[in-house]
C-alpha cells in the first residue's frame, strides 16, 4: 500500500542520514566506571534540554580511541542544537567531578590533510618571495604554510581542494610570466634558463597540464582517492594500446600521467582519458571519508585480531576500501559505511578478546 511504501522510504532516508545525525564526543573520562554505565551517563547528558539535547538513538562507547564516543540522535536538528552549545560538562552523581566534553560532527573526518611542496624559485626574478608567500597566505586562509627554504621550496598543508586552488592560482602567475618571456624572446634569446624553470613549475603546480604537442596530460590526485578509484573504479584507468597511463605516488599526492603511445598522434583521446579520471576523482572526493585504526597502544596479538576482523567483515562492505599498514589501518568509503564498518570491527575484536 501507499502507506507501507511511505514508511519504507522514510526508513531508508533515516538509514542513509545516520552519519549526519551522529556526533563525535571527546573527553569522556576513561576507566572510571563500567562502560555500560558511562554510555548511560552520556545518553542522559545528551537527552537533557539544558544541554540542547534530544532523543538519543544510540551511544557507541567505548570506541577504538580512548575517551571517544559516538552519539546518534533520532533527529538531525538536535545535532545542530548540540553543536551550538558553548560548553558541554559531563556531570552525574556517579562522577566525582564534572568533565568538559568536545562535540564535533562525525562527517568532519574527511581527507583534510595533504601536504605538497611548492617550488617558488621561478618567481624570484619578478617578485619578492616573502611578499608573494604573504599574499598566498591571505588568499588561502585554509592552508598551513611551512617556512620558506633558501632554495625557494615551501611546504603547504591543508585540504586537497584548497591545495588545488592554490596550484591553479600559481599556474596563472606562471603563465603570465611565460607570456612575458615569449614577448621578450621574439626580440632576444637571452633567457632560455627562465623558460626551463617555467616549464618545471607548470608540471608541478597544475592539477591538469599538457606538453607542447598535446600528447601528454597530467592529473594530480589525493592518494587516498586514487587508491579508492583503482580499487572500485578500475575501468577509469583501462585504456587502449594507443594510450599509456602511469602514476607516481609521493606521500599524500599521486600524479597520474596519460600519454599517447600509438603511431598516430591523437591528443583528443589522451584528453578524454584525462577528463574521465578527473571527473571521477571530483565525484569521489565529495563523498569519501576516511577512518584510521591506530596501533600505537595495541599489542601484536591485538593488531592481528584487528586485521582479521577487517578481513572477515570486508565481504559485507563491498564499497569500503581497507588498507592495512604496520602502524594503522586506513578505512575509506562513504561516511555511513565506514561508521558501521569500524563499529562492527570494534565489536568483533572485543568479542574475540572476551573469548580468550
Amino acid at each position: 500500500s501507499l502507506q507501507i511504501l511511505n514508511i519504507r522510504i522514510r526508513g531508508n532516508n533515516l538509514i542513509a542520514a545516520k552519519s549526519a545525525r551522529t556526533v563525535v564526543i571527546t573527553g569522556v573520562p576513561d576507566g572510571l566506571l563500567h562502560n555500560d554505565i558511562m554510555a548511560d551517563i552520556l545518553t542522559i547528558h545528551f537527552q537533557m534540554s539544558k544541554n540542547n539535547g534530544g532523543d538519543v538513538e544510540e551511544v557507541v562507547y567505548p570506541t577504538r580511541k580512548k575517551g571517544v564516543a559516538f552519539v546518534t540522535f533520532e533527529d538531525q536538528e538536535v545535532v545542530e542544537s548540540v553543536l551550538k552549545k558553548d560548553e558541554h560538562r559531563l556531570e552525574d552523581k556517579r562522577l566525582s567531578r564534572y568533565y568538559p566534553l568536545k562535540v564535533t560532527r562525525y562527517c568532519e573526518n574527511v581527507f583534510s590533510s595533504v601536504t605538497s611542496v611548492l617550488n617558488m624559485s621561478i618567481f624570484k626574478d619578478q617578485f619578492v618571495l616573502e611578499d608573494l608567500i604573504q599574499e598566498l597566505k591571505k588568499k588561502s586562509t585554509a592552508l598551513s604554510f611551512g617556512p620558506l627554504q633558501s632554495n625557494g621550496h615551501i611546504s603547504v598543508q591543508g585540504s586537497f581542494p584548497a591545495i588545488k586552488l592554490l596550484r591553479d592560482f600559481l599556474l596563472l602567475k606562471a603563465k603570465s610570466l611565460s607570456e612575458e618571456d615569449k614577448k621578450e624572446e621574439s626580440q632576444s634569446h637571452q633567457r632560455p634558463r627562465r623558460r626551463l624553470q617555467q616549464h618545471r613549475l607548470t608540471t608541478k603546480t597544475s592539477n591538469s597540464v599538457h606538453d607542447a604537442d598535446g600528447e601528454k596530460q597530467v592529473v594530480v590526485l589525493d592518494t587516498d582517492t586514487y587508491h579508492y578509484m583503482k580499487y572500485l573504479f578500475p575501468r577509469v584507468f583501462v585504456v587502449n594500446g594507443d594510450v599509456v597511463v602511469s602514476d607516481i605516488t609521493d606521500g599524500d599526492i599521486t600524479t597520474v600521467y596519460i600519454e599517447n603511445a600509438g603511431s598516430r598522434s591523437d591528443a583528443g583521446q589522451v584528453l578524454r582519458v584525462k577528463e574521465k579520471i578527473e571527473n571521477q576523482s571530483i565525484k569521489l572526493h565529495e563523498v569519501l571519508r576516511k577512518e584510521k585504526i591506530y596501533f600505537e597502544e595495541h599489542t601484536r596479538d591485538e593488531r592481528r585480531r584487528y586485521k582479521l576482523a577487517c578481513k572477515s567483515l570486508k565481504p559485507y562492505y563491498p564499497s569500503v576500501l581497507v588498507i592495512p599498514y604496520d602502524t594503522h589501518i586506513d578505512i575509506i568509503g562513504d561516511a555511513q559505511e565506514i561508521f558501521d564498518f569500524t563499529k562492527d570491527v570494534s565489536s568483533k575484536v572485543q568479542s574475540l578478546l572476551q573469548r580468550r
